[in-house]
């Protein structure tokens, strides 16, 4: 059986993390797996679970989940997607002509819909959409009815990640939910260097970590904003963040980005904004690190503040080393996060929230640590690869034979 996973991100992180967990841990000797995915520091991840990789230019995706659908000013994006449009057929067809004998393409996320309708067409190959994000769900507008009637007509296979986002997709779809998969063991060789920095570490504080690009979409202002108010309370909290910049910051694109409004990398606030507020001794600015698994033990609570509305990657991957969440999501599903058990759910990411929650875990740490265990079973129950690998491996096969 031979897949071809086709995505639109170059840079590594939560989606290109979750595909490179989930084929990580497929075991079938019969599998062939083949990667086409935009130039970018995710690559060098599947080069190393993949039987072969092509990179190319750029993905055209046409995005409508609910954080980033296209709106006023938003619309200009979509001309980044049509330039990319003549790279993209392009890659579709050298990889045909690289590996002619593709039976399912999996798309990585429903933004590369079209690449991957295209890629059906090219290969005569069954087609898998994965739905990592939510779903603009408003049937008022034509663009989510046409996204329907094209998961309808063209996909043989639907994945979702979790039940928060399969509630945003048309109930009729068959949609098979498949929880993303983590990986607790550390890498071989540490980077001790990047660990040196844990020595900043201050004895007693309630350790608050944050794990995601320092993007404004990711909640990282409002982080700061409720760590001034903890500060003021007089709480010893501390805050690991984890994580950097994956787009330019200078140059003429930034610049453009930033007078549209559009610019959503906001690293030269976050440090800015931890001066002004007298945070210098409260805030570890880690950067971006291939071995997670090192730091999650280090944090006694995670913070994940996110504008999009649902549980992200570092949320269950803090639960497998017992460590809880505060959540921003309006309608948390057991599944990811059972508020007050595993975790706090807060209603938006608002920084009063944020800080009452910070506050609550810091008042009462035992608290902290039996919400940590009842995340650790949750994480083993949804979120083992093994277990995952064999359900994604089951609709491999059914595809194949429907």
């Amino acid at each position: 059986m031979k897949i071809l996973y086709l995505g639109g991100v170059g840079p590594f992180g939560g989606a290109s993390r979750s595909l490179y967990e989930a084929v990580n841990a497929l075991s079938d000797s019969s599998l062939s797996t083949y990667f086409l995915m935009p130039r970018g520091t995710a690559m060098s991840f599947y080069k190393r679970v993949a039987t072969d990789t092509l990179a190319i230019r750029g993905v055209t995706r046409f995005d409508h989940t609910r954080w980033s659908y296209y709106r006023r000013l938003r619309w200009l994006v979509a001309f980044r997607e049509l330039f990319h449009v003549p790279s993209m057929v392009a890659g579709l067809y050298a990889a045909q002509r690289k590996w002619p004998n593709i039976d399912i393409i999996h798309v990585n996320e429903i933004t590369e819909i079209i690449p991957g309708i295209l890629a059906k067409r090219i290969f005569g190959a069954r087609m898998i959409i994965h739905v990592r994000s939510l779903v603009h769900d408003d049937l008022k507008r034509r663009r989510t009815r046409w996204l329907h009637y094209m998961l309808r007509k063209h996909a043989d296979a639907i994945i979702a990640i979790d039940e928060t986002v399969r509630a945003s997709l048309p109930s009729d779809l068959t949609v098979d939910i498949i929880h993303n998969s983590f990986t607790s063991k550390p890498v071989e060789i540490p980077d001790k260097a990047y660990l040196m920095q844990l020595d900043g570490l201050r004895p007693g504080a309630l350790r608050v970590g944050f794990v995601g690009n320092l993007f404004r979409t990711k909640g990282i202002v409002e982080l700061l904003h409720a760590a001034r108010l903890v500060k003021q309370a007089g709480s010893n909290v501390q805050f690991l963040i984890v994580g950097g910049a994956t787009a330019e910051t200078k140059g003429w694109k930034a610049a453009a980005l930033r007078a549209l409004g559009l610019a959503n990398n906001v690293i030269e606030d976050v440090y800015r904004m931890i001066k002004d507020f007298g945070l210098e001794q409260d805030f570890l600015l880690l950067g971006p690190t291939a071995d997670i698994q090192r730091i999650y033990p280090c944090m006694d609570v995670l913070a994940f503040p996110s504008h999009l509305d649902s549980c992200g990657r570092p949320v269950f991957e803090a639960a497998f080393f017992g460590v809880p969440s505060i959540v921003a999501v309006g309608r948390p599903t057991n599944d990811t996060l059972v508020h007050g058990q595993t975790g706090l759910a807060i209603s938006k990411p608002d920084h009063k929230l944020i800080a009452d929650a910070i506050l609550t875990f810091d008042r009462d740490r035992g608290e902290v640590r039996r919400m940590g265990e009842n995340a650790r079973e949750l994480a083993e129950t949804n979120f083992r690869p093994d277990t995952n690998a064999r359900r994604l491996l089951e609709i491999y096969r059914r595809t194949l034979t429907t």
